[in-house]
């Protein structure tokens, strides 16, 4: 099958939607662990057939607005702006009800023939929108020349994790059908506050450090060979392949998890390209980002459980492993397994993410960042979106979801690969990386048996 890179997209309206029902103008706090999170943007997309009810496109749009409109009451920040709170001397989340900028669009392709491995050429810039001066949430909706209809979703990372993320188009979709929001989100501030007196342990230091903008020395020093030019593809993995990972990756009778696996296999994999390309005193880094949510809660009972699966923010750690290149070469997947799950270890627990909070506590007003990412090495970091809604659940009422995605905008200098299921087989995964074009293509020829470049074969459409 043919793909179609260069198609066309017409933006056939433009406005801003509020919230339904106006809120008292108010100032929402960062919590600690939103302040971990970098200014930069994270996207979503998710991809229908022609509607099975024989809707229009006008009507669908229509009820999109009315009920992003509701949702909005309830998720206030996402209608609001980041700002500087001159109270209190810092920038906070200002609720003002000032809106979200929501796109419609006509492209000239169809489903079938959008090259979906390539989301630089397919999605970027087309089928996802740009995020301007306005708040901190853009939306667009483009009809396809087969009728299917794409919803794309650009958030600032610094008001949502992709938890977060998946809550707000959740309840969006359950408001589109009609039905009450199936979670009512919490921005409470109080369940997050740090310890007094501040007490964390000397481990976090390896976790998360103050950052240090780059010299212009050091923007001179970066790799700017085409090679190492951060692109992003979408790739397919069969379950069979999972297994053989997760076999590969076990170690006398105890059965490592597939995304452990999977984050063993991915690292090596770089570290590979990266001995091949002659980087040998250079260090990889591979995070992998652990949700704090259930953590927080434990032994509090119910209510704090649910008030922790219903918080609306950023509740993330990002503890990493680092190696050079040689050294992974010669590991077995089995022992590299055992680097990523020593390194896990630290960052499973009630009181590391406790630890986070008095540590960020005692930083301020310093900008942090992730420790893997404070160098020049080679660092990535995996997100596993399994824990999100299942693909059938982000249902707006006119048929089921062909296919949804994470998106990275091209922009964004940090490397990120996040697997999700796959929309047709509960077994398989579909793999969205944002790396060095040099290294993707290192593993496209070596571990081809692995990973696949996505089509619409592999997802029925």
């Amino acid at each position: 099958m043919g793909f179609e890179d260069s198609f066309t997209v017409n933006m056939t309206n433009k406005i801003v939607v509020c919230a339904h029902e106006l809120c008292n103008d108010h100032w929402l706090p960062f919590t600690n662990f939103d302040l971990l999170v970098p200014p930069f943007d994270v996207g979503s997309t998710f991809f229908y057939k022609k509607p099975s009810n024989g809707r229009s496109f006008l009507d669908i749009v229509d009820t999109l607005k009315e009920s992003l409109s509701r949702t909005l009451t309830l998720y206030s920040p996402m209608a609001g702006e980041i700002a500087w709170n001159g109270v209190v001397l810092e920038n906070q989340i200002h609720c003002n009800n000032q809106g979200v900028d929501f796109f419609e669009a006509v492209a000239d392709v169809e489903l079938k023939e959008l090259n979906l491995y390539n989301p630089d050429e397919c999605i970027e810039g087309k089928l996802m929108p740009k995020k301007q001066l306005r708040g901190v949430l853009a939306i667009q909706v483009t009809k396809l020349k087969c009728e299917g209809i794409v919803i794309g979703v650009m958030v600032d990372h610094r008001i949502v994790d992709g938890y977060s993320a998946n809550m707000f188009i959740s309840s969006w979709a359950d408001m589109t059908r009609s039905k009450a929001s199936s979670m009512i989100p919490s921005f409470g501030r109080s369940y997050l506050t740090p310890r007094s007196p501040i007490v964390y342990s000397p481990s976090i230091d390896n976790v998360f450090t103050p950052f240090q903008p780059p010299s212009n020395h050091d923007n001179d020093l970066c790799k700017e060979d085409d090679q190492y030019r951060l692109v992003n593809r979408i790739y397919y993995v069969e379950g069979e392949q999972l297994k053989m990972l997760q076999s590969l990756a076990s170690k006398n009778g105890c059965r490592t998890s597939k995304l452990v696996a999977f984050t063993s296999f991915l690292w090596k994999e770089v570290a590979l390209s990266m001995e091949d390309s002659g980087e040998n005193n250079e260090t990889c880094n591979v995070v992998v980002t652990v949700d704090g949510r259930r953590r927080l809660s434990e032994g509090e009972g119910k209510e704090k459980e649910k008030l922790m699966a219903s918080h609306f923010g950023n509740v993330l750690s990002m503890p990493y492993g680092s190696k050079n290149p040689q050294e992974l070469k010669e590991m077995p997947l089995s022992d590299v397994a055992i680097e990523v799950l020593e390194f896990l270890k630290t960052a499973t627990t009630k009181e590391h993410f406790l630890d986070i909070i008095d540590w960020v506590e005692e930083q301020k007003p310093q900008p942090l960042i992730s420790k893997a990412f404070a160098g020049k090495d080679m660092s990535f970091s995996m997100s596993a979106g399994q824990r999100f809604e299942t693909m059938d659940e982000i249902d707006f009422g006119w048929g089921k979801l062909a296919f949804g995605s994470c998106h990275v905008p091209a922009e964004r200098k940090d490397c990120f690969v996040m697997t999700m299921g796959s929309p047709i087989n509960n077994e398989d995964w579909v793999v969205y990386t944002h790396m060095p074009k040099k290294h993707m293509d290192y593993i496209e020829v070596h571990a081809s048996h692995v990973i696949k470049p996505l089509n619409a074969d592999y997802l029925n459409i």
